[in-house]
């Protein structure tokens, strides 16, 4: 393929290519596709305060059409998915290229016969099963927008989401099994929608076998329906700029936003930063361990793979069950040779023994990357020598929700990989540094605030039903450029480190929560008046979340009212969120240090997280400055 690079000097080449003549670079890029009708333009725009650019604009697809059909010719008996359950006693199960197309299409059919049509919203909540795969691309292929919603939060933040995109529909399943976990996920849903107005259907998957409620003209089971349909679907051709999908990531803000990426951009840009990150092979087997529910698993495990007919395995588990083998031994089975997990994964498999490790050859991998947040230094070195082997290169690879693929990474053994250096940009990324006034920091071994000043395939559109929140996140900050949110340092080498947030999003186990998401939810615990919610370092999940909070009646005098009031405060945030963004660490106080005018010195709530007592700073200007006394001396 003409858009593959596979030297260090192709890289330069396509690098430069792409920033100085990028129409004609992505029109290369773009030919590889089946288009129902060519672009009138690549590029339509570029950043300003107003928002986004569009790409190939005029052109019309189907992207389920170059996920499948156009394999079938080639690809017909190539696997396309590998299934390997929760518990490794259960048999895993394997689909073809066609048999995924059948699938498909007829849980297309089923869609439509249930009145889903073309622009419907439909939220999708569903254990990591090939039904989960399946559903999504069946939206795409008649034009609903899916928006996935990992089977993991809470019925009140199903309902946010629900209620934001307008929904009519939802896919769900009886229920899910995560290691040792059991999750009703219907009854989920049924609490969810006592408050979703929208929605007028239910389609339910049955995974699990248990009991569940249906209800009566809203609620259908799969496999009722699934029986009368037939396996072939025409694909409902789609113009470049109309929504794919929605996917709600937490923002400074208490709302969740919904990211809106399009049909053409986002096709080109996941197929492209797949095969050339991953530097993917006709023969790999290639596992991505995010679920569908994040945007990792979006680009990487679904439409990367299987735009470019490579061979995706979905897993239902997790790393630890039933021991922390599970990963080795699942590599070992399948012969999986590119593995891209998160540090998280990593760090928490690191504290096992090393015989978990050692028992497995490990011999098929050939590429290993890493997701979510920066990987540090220690746990590169344990991945590279441990799983790799020595003989992998590593790559670290930074992008966003927002972003719609990655944008800094390594490609595997060719550009540079660096312990705890996210590497170069790809071709059509401009990244550069600004000072807090928004100067360009010119040249090497410099830090600041992370932008890109140029449009790329994959850029966010917009926010769902908000444009004016995406501006002003994204492009009003630093006009003529989007704005990451992140920190970072380029080295002497040109090479980027990405530092981490500068707002007031955490970044917990690769997920971004917006603390003000997380103190609304503490603060619906009856026992609360108020909380402050910071980010510190944690030895596994790369940062935790710690709260301080104000009791309603007072500091309880005894351990028993401080463990329920304690208690209450995380019932509170897995009910409201999920038990994903419950705190790690749970600080009662008495105030909490507020200037004058009644804001929170947040800067030194994270100075006393992350363990730095004695250099808090000026603290005379605080309303009350014995306040940081008291939380000093209390500090977890």
């Amino acid at each position: 393929m003409a858009s593959r690079i596979r030297t260090l000097e192709e890289y330069h080449a396509a690098y430069q290519q792409a920033a100085e003549h990028p129409d004609m670079y992505w029109g290369n890029v773009a030919e590889e596709f089946t288009w129902r009708k060519k672009w009138d333009t690549v590029r339509g725009g570029e950043f300003s305060p107003a928002g986004t650019s569009t790409w190939f604009e005029g052109a019309t697809l189907n992207i389920t059409e170059n996920c499948l059909d156009r394999h079938l010719a080639t690809r017909a008996n190539k696997l396309a998915i590998i299934f390997e359950p929760n518990d490794p006693k259960d048999r895993h199960t394997r689909l073809t290229y066609r048999e995924l197309h059948e699938q498909v299409c007829q849980m297309a059919n089923v869609l439509l016969n249930n009145g889903v049509k073309k622009g419907d919203r439909v939220v999708i909540y569903m254990p990591m099963i090939p039904e989960l795969a399946v559903t999504t691309l069946a939206c795409a292929r008649i034009g609903a927008v899916h928006s996935v919603v990992f089977a993991g939060f809470s019925a009140s933040a199903i309902a946010d989401r629900v209620n934001d995109a307008e929904a009519s529909f939802v896919v769900t399943a009886d229920g899910l099994n995560r290691g040792a976990k059991q999750i009703p996920v219907k009854s989920v849903v049924d609490d969810a929608l006592l408050t979703c107005p929208s929605v007028r259907g239910v389609l339910v998957v049955e995974h699990t076998g248990w009991p569940v409620q249906m209800k009566e003209d809203r609620d259908i089971w799969f496999h009722d329906e699934v029986r009368n349909v037939a396996k072939a679907c025409p694909a409902v051709e789609m113009a470049a700029e109309d929504p794919l999908f929605i996917l709600y990531t937490s923002g400074s803000t208490g709302k969740p936003k919904g990211v809106v990426h399009t049909q053409a951009g986002y096709m080109v840009w996941a197929q492209y930063t797949f095969q050339n990150v991953f530097q993917v092979e006709e023969n790999d087997i290639y596992w991505c361990t995010a679920d569908i529910g994040w945007v990792t698993g979006h680009t990487y495990l679904l439409y990367g793979p299987l735009l470019s007919g490579s061979t995706s395995l979905l897993f239902e588990g997790v790393p630890t069950y039933p021991s922390p083998g599970r990963f080795w031994e699942v590599i070992d089975k399948h012969h999986v040779s590119i593995f891209y997990t998160a540090p998280t994964a990593i760090r928490s498999l690191m504290a096992a023994p090393l015989d978990h490790v050692l028992a497995y050859s490990l011999s098929s991998l050939r590429v290993l990357g890493s997701v979510g947040e920066p990987i540090n230094e220690e746990a590169w070195h344990w991945y590279h020598q441990h799983v790799g082997k020595g003989r992998c290169p590593i790559v670290d690879t930074w992008w966003q929700t927002e972003t719609g693929g990655i944008m800094i990474s390594a490609l595997a053994g060719i550009t540079p990989s660096v312990p705890a250096r996210a590497g170069l940009p790809l071709p059509g990324v401009q990244p550069v540094l600004l000072s807090q006034e928004g100067t360009e920091l010119e040249g090497n071994d410099q830090e600041g605030y992370l932008a890109i000043k140029a449009s790329w395939p994959g850029v966010i559109r917009t926010t769902w039903g908000d444009h004016e929140r995406a501006r002003q996140v994204y492009f009003q900050p630093y006009p003529g450029y989007y704005f990451t949110g992140d920190g970072a340092r380029r080295d002497e080498q040109g090479l980027y480190r990405i530092i981490g947030r500068v707002d007031d999003v955490i970044n917990v186990s690769g997920h971004r929560f917006g603390t003000a998401e997380i103190e609304s939810a503490i603060n619906e615990s009856p026992d609360v008046v108020e909380s402050a919610v910071v980010g510190y370092p944690h030895d596994v999940k790369g940062q935790g979340i710690y709260a301080y909070v104000i009791c309603r009646n007072g500091l309880p005098d005894n351990d028993l009212d401080r463990q329920r009031v304690e208690g209450s405060i995380i019932e509170a945030v897995v009910a409201h969120i999920g038990r994903i963004a419950k705190p790690d660490k749970i600080q009662l106080v008495s105030g909490l240090p507020k200037t004058r005018s009644g804001k929170i010195m947040r800067r030194i709530l994270r100075k006393v997280a992350e363990g730095e007592t004695s250099n808090l700073g000026d603290t005379t200007t605080l309303l009350d400055p014995l306040v940081v006394e008291e939380i000093v001396a209390g500090k977890k």
